[in-house]
């Protein structure tokens, strides 16, 4: 499974702005994904959860630095997942990745190790 990312870009603080990621691949390996993450990893920084989506009942969660700004969601006749963030701060700088699990049941949501595929990351830059 290949993931690609997009969306990312300079923004000003308080700005929007809306990730994407889009899998490819097989449609056995594809369809056997069972959550979809954004992760972020600033300069000098662990990279970190952000937000995960259940991909068959659309459960959803996120960091606390995140919460009431950032929403994830998902087309499942796409197979892309969507970031949208919102009331930007210059801390959510950072690399973007989405990535996908297949753990069955997707419970390791903040989890890196849970995430078997990865997008290349998209880079989120916000002045203040």
């Amino acid at each position: 499974v290949q993931l690609q990312a997009s969306g990312g870009g300079l923004v000003q603080a308080g700005d929007s702005l809306r990730l994407s990621c889009a899998a490819s691949g097989r449609t056995f390996s594809i369809i056997s994904i069972t959550g979809w993450g954004w992760f972020r990893q600033a300069p000098g920084k662990e990279r970190q959860f952000v937000a995960g989506i259940n991909w068959s009942g659309g459960s959803t969660y996120y960091a606390d630095s995140v919460k009431g700004r950032f929403t994830i969601s998902r087309d499942n006749a796409k197979y892309t997942v969507y970031l949208q963030m919102s009331s930007l701060k210059p801390e959510d700088t950072a690399v973007y990745y989405c990535a996908a699990s297949n753990e069955k049941p997707y419970m390791r949501t903040r989890v890196l190790q849970a995430y078997g595929y990865w997008g290349q990351g998209t880079q989120v830059t916000v002045s203040s």
